[in-house]
């Protein structure tokens, strides 16, 4: 029997070290510290995305997908090889940045998210094989395995046009963009959908094929606008906003499929998780409309001359609406708790940070007062969040301690 509160517990640890990662980069800012500031970004970023979330989301899909598949040796094998590439990229990102022992660390963790999604596919139990949930599941670990593009091309535009290529950061966004928007979202889509399944609720066909098809428009067109940093021809302008309103007609075609659905919903879940929950929800709203207003020229060539426009979007989509979620669904399957004072701190920490955050780029867009200890108070209301997370981890260990 495997202990999956134990894989949500490692999951957990790692996002510890991207919390305590994200404080010595604000504090970099600050004063002088004896790293690489590029170094460690690259290592926050990778275990954030590859340590915290995509722990946490296979093994939740592995538990209420995969669980009955009787396929516990293997899984075991690809939990195992996926971390030992996370804890390679964990040590070897900071000391080296984009080098030999840190490449092939990223690289064997593609073919360990290779690994899982084969495994998914394979052995989904009869069951769930035509059920919408599952769709949605399937196709977010198609958009997982289509966001490895990026990766591997960055290796050879790096051995061939160098790093100043406009193909370099093209990539990354590539990359970048099918993780949030297809692989994090989808996944997320699909647990929520095998909620109201499993409470017996039926869905329109018809309505569950449209919202899936503009859903899924919309993630492959808004790819465009992952490049319009470099000022391309009008027509990827026009692309890019046909896919934001797709994106935003399928959120509003998926609001009408569930309002009616939300006292279930509210009833089931835990209050603070319900909490979690409806934030994700506004948040999705407010990045919908981002999407759209950054397809328009002007405000596309902002976001890249204020990068803490991208960075603030990138925060706001990560900790506002994929980890609240996440927390929320890790919670409803029982398999952390949700303490009280982790919900407070932890969204204290992201609603100041992120208004700083957005305030900078604001600031210098109109010109506005910019105060002398900006970074300062960045780098102290930065250090809530591992201050959150710390309570989160500490609890859930002390859970699995008392349990054994």
């Amino acid at each position: 029997m495997i202990d999956l509160k134990k894989h949500i517990g490692i999951a957990l640890a790692y996002f510890l070290v991207v919390a305590l990662m994200g404080v010595l980069l604000r504090l970099y800012v600050v004063t002088s510290l004896p790293f690489n500031y590029k170094f460690l970004l690259h290592a926050h970023s990778h275990t954030a995305l590859l340590g915290w979330v995509y722990l946490g989301l296979t093994t939740l899909i592995y538990k209420i997908f995969l669980s009955e598949a009787e396929k516990r040796k293997l899984y075991k094998r690809i939990f195992i090889f996926t971390n030992v590439c996370i804890l390679g990229m964990m040590v070897t990102f900071p000391i080296q940045g984009y080098a030999l022992f840190s490449i092939i660390f990223s690289t064997l963790f593609l073919f360990a998210s290779y690994w899982f999604s084969w495994f998914a596919m394979k052995n989904i139990p009869q069951k769930f094989k035509n059920r919408f949930s599952w769709k949605l599941i399937k196709t977010a670990l198609l958009y997982l395995v289509l966001s490895s593009i990026g990766p591997w091309a960055i290796g050879g535009v790096m051995a061939t046009l160098g790093p100043e290529s406009i193909w370099y950061k093209t990539s990354i966004y590539f990359y970048l963009h099918f993780q949030y928007n297809g692989w994090f979202i989808l996944a997320l889509l699909g647990v929520l959908f095998y909620f109201f399944e499993e409470n017996g609720i039926v869905f329109n066909p018809q309505k569950l094929k449209s919202f899936f098809l503009l859903l899924n428009f919309g993630v492959l067109f808004t790819v465009f606008l992952s490049v319009l940093w470099f000022t391309p021809p009008i027509i990827f302008y026009i692309l890019g906003f046909i896919g934001a309103v797709a994106q935003a007609l399928a959120f509003f075609d998926l609001y009408f499929l569930l309002k009616e659905h939300f006292p279930i919903l509210k009833k089931s879940v835990q209050p603070r998780a319900f909490f979690l929950l409806k934030i994700a929800g506004g948040l999705m709203v407010v990045k919908t409309l981002m999407q759209i207003f950054s397809a328009f020229p002007y405000v596309a060539n902002l976001a890249f001359h204020l990068k803490d426009f991208v960075i603030g979007y990138l925060h706001l989509v990560f900790l506002g609406i994929v980890i609240t979620t996440l927390l929320a669904f890790l919670k409803y399957f029982e398999m952390l708790r949700l303490p009280k004072s982790f919900v407070a701190i932890f969204l204290l920490a992201f609603v100041t940070t992120e208004s700083l955050i957005f305030y900078k780029a604001i600031a210098f867009w109109l010109g506005l007062p910019f105060f002398q200890h900006y970074y300062l108070c960045l780098a102290i209301l930065s250090c809530l969040f591992p201050l959150a997370v710390g309570i989160l981890f500490f609890k859930h260990i002390k859970s699995l301690y008392l349990s054994a």
